[in-house]
């Protein structure tokens, strides 16, 4: 009797799946949207990878399977952009971090006039990012910048001269002006890590007798952990990917000194017009890139597994 009467107050099957379906339909435009944006543009690029796409050949668009591969295994010049991009890559994360960790640091301690620096200091988050890389590029003009005199000055240069024109200076060009304009990112995020720190923790270790050092060392630093590995992580993917500066600076010149595989492959797909083969190189740079991103991920779950 009591499995009958069960039976009679479970609701039909069509009100069963409706109730279990009303999720899906809510978040269905979002999805529908998703696909349409990001998984179509990303699914058709990688099936250009093993075709021959080439918008002035009317014959091209067949499949061609790992030819484009077997070509990039052979071009040097691919090669030297993949060195040169983790040239770029580590020398621009590395410095916005340390500058970023330091500029946190010191705007976390309270100070007269704090918000208008903190404005200031964020200001070049907010300059596109072809200006910024325009802007630099006048700088480093002898003509009208007045860097290469700086550096002449300090000794740094045997002459006055523009360094994005010299193959074995040139990268650091962009990466100064990559430096300035991604400080703000990591001043912005470790600085919101920073205030949320119990202050109660810094003062029973100053009781305790710990100096400035042992206490970023004890608990800056380990509360910071989680945020630095994240901020790391998207500002190495999107280095990587950023070749807005270095086209404008020096469009991957000279003698391709400054060429990284994003700007290898814009050179690839707009300039020699072969989107086949860009996007394999794309291809490979999104493997990579996965690859680096789930050892960070492995890192940082080990790490917080220990702790």
């Amino acid at each position: 009797m009591m499995h009958q009467s069960m039976k009679q107050n479970r609701p039909p099957l069509r009100k069963r799946i409706a109730d279990a379906s009303e999720p899906y339909l809510y978040s269905a435009p979002a999805l529908i949207l998703i696909v349409a944006v990001m998984l179509v543009p990303l699914v058709v690029g990688i099936s250009y990878a093993f075709r021959d796409i080439q918008l002035l050949n009317p014959f091209s668009g067949g499949f061609i399977g790992l030819d484009h591969f077997r070509a990039l295994s052979q071009d040097d010049a691919f090669f030297g952009a993949l060195r040169n991009t983790l040239w770029w890559t580590g020398a621009s994360v590395f410095f916005q971090f340390t500058f970023g960790l330091i500029l946190a640091l010191l705007l976390d301690k309270p100070f007269y006039g704090r918000g208008l620096v903190q404005a200031l200091v964020f200001l070049p988050w907010a300059v596109p990012s072809f200006l910024a890389g325009l802007n630099w590029a006048w700088l480093f003009n002898p003509v009208i910048g007045p860097l290469p005199h700086w550096l002449y000055a300090l000794g740094l240069l045997d002459e006055p001269h523009n360094i994005l024109s010299d193959p074995h200076l040139a990268m650091w060009g962009p990466i100064v002006a990559n430096v300035w304009w991604g400080i703000p990112f990591f001043a912005i995020t470790l600085l919101a890590a920073l205030q949320a720190i119990p202050r109660d923790l810094y003062e029973a270790a100053s009781i305790d007798g710990a100096g400035p050092v042992q206490r970023f060392m004890s608990i800056t630093l380990p509360f910071l952990a989680p945020t630095i590995a994240i901020t790391v992580l998207l500002r190495t993917v999107w280095i990587s990917n950023f070749a807005d500066l270095i086209v404008v600076m020096t469009n991957g010149g000279p003698a391709d000194r400054t060429q990284i595989v994003a700007s290898y492959i814009f050179t690839q797909a707009f300039k020699r017009l072969d989107f086949g083969y860009a996007s394999a190189i794309a291809l490979v740079l999104l493997v990579l890139l996965l690859v680096y991103s789930m050892l960070i991920v492995l890192l940082r779950q080990t790490m917080l597994n220990k702790g």
